[in-house]
């Protein structure tokens, strides 16, 4: 059965758990709180790697209990990502998060070639989104990890995103290609590259999913604006998964949806060894859990 909510989403997790989460520089009240409820719920025991002062204060100041997580001394944070990385790499964590650290810190220990956990396969992230009004959870790749991805990485894109839709049980998901235009326009390169993209899904490129582009985002999600605009798709108005040109693109996407439409959000990289999760240091308590719970379920696969 497909995973349609976040509620569902949970309670998947808290099935597939608990996994072991090790978490780089976690310096932050949203942080240790999602950890306690993560082991509270069953679904993940938390390696703390971090500044232990720091972490202890925290949680007293905030009444949190850390007795179920273990705790290393580690306060300089690329050192931290590094420990947090070896641990994944020794099978003694199927997870691995990113604290109050830089993006390219954490990512770069998993990404080097001595010591990190590179799985053979082009990292990308993949964010689910549940927002207020929608019947489905949305997927949206890459928001978070290639800046200004090529044809060849949009590929690599659109088949991770796909597997981790299967894994979450939708077994053949509706992925729409985005653009600015429904229509295939010279000027517009990002359009000639999704058309492509879509004739590539039909040749084998793409297994066990619908692919379809270029479409513009009301199309690809709103039935009504498909039809007034007289898009003949299998994807339009049905749209699982958004593939969008960028990062700035998808992360200003993903904003606008918890921003504006109050919608949440869970989401992570795959391609590594253990999923990696790289929220921001602004995302809340509720984020954090959620992008657990997503790496749990997928951890468990």
């Amino acid at each position: 059965m497909a995973i349609t909510n976040f509620a569902e989403l949970i309670e998947a997790a808290r099935a597939a758990g608990p996994k072991r989460v090790a978490i780089a520089a976690p310096h932050s009240a949203e942080i240790l709180a999602s950890a306690e409820e993560l082991w509270k719920l069953g679904i993940a025991t938390c390696h703390l790697v971090g500044d232990r002062p720091t972490i202890e204060a925290i949680a007293r100041e905030h009444g949190l209990d850390l007795s179920g997580m273990a705790i290393v001394h580690e306060p300089e944070p690329m050192r931290a990502a590094r420990h947090v990385v070896a641990l994944a790499r020794e099978g003694q964590a199927d997870v691995v998060a990113k604290g109050q650290l830089k993006t390219p810190q954490i990512l770069g220990a998993a990404l080097d070639r001595e010591r990190g956990i590179r799985g053979g396969n082009l990292l990308t992230h993949v964010g689910l989104f549940e927002i207020p009004g929608f019947g489905r959870i949305i997927y949206m790749s890459d928001s978070g990890v290639i800046l200004q991805p090529t044809i060849e990485q949009k590929l690599i894109i659109i088949r991770n995103v796909v597997e981790v839709a299967h894994k979450f049980g939708l077994r053949m998901p509706k992925v729409a290609i985005l653009a600015a235009t429904e229509v295939v326009d010279p000027k517009v390169p990002i359009s000639i590259e999704a058309l492509a993209l879509a004739r590539m899904a039909e040749q084998g490129w793409v297994e066990g999913a619908i692919v379809d582009g270029p479409l513009t985002l009301d199309v690809a999600i709103s039935p009504e604006a498909a039809r007034l605009k007289g898009v003949d798709s299998p994807v339009a108005g049905e749209a699982d998964i958004l593939i969008v040109p960028g990062v700035v693109a998808g992360n200003t996407a993903a904003k606008a949806i918890q921003y504006f439409a109050q919608g949440r959000m869970a989401g992570l990289v795959v391609g590594a060894k253990v999923p990696i999760i790289i929220n921001s240091r602004a995302d809340t308590a509720d984020t954090r859990l959620l992008s657990t719970a997503m790496a749990v379920v997928l951890a468990a696969h």
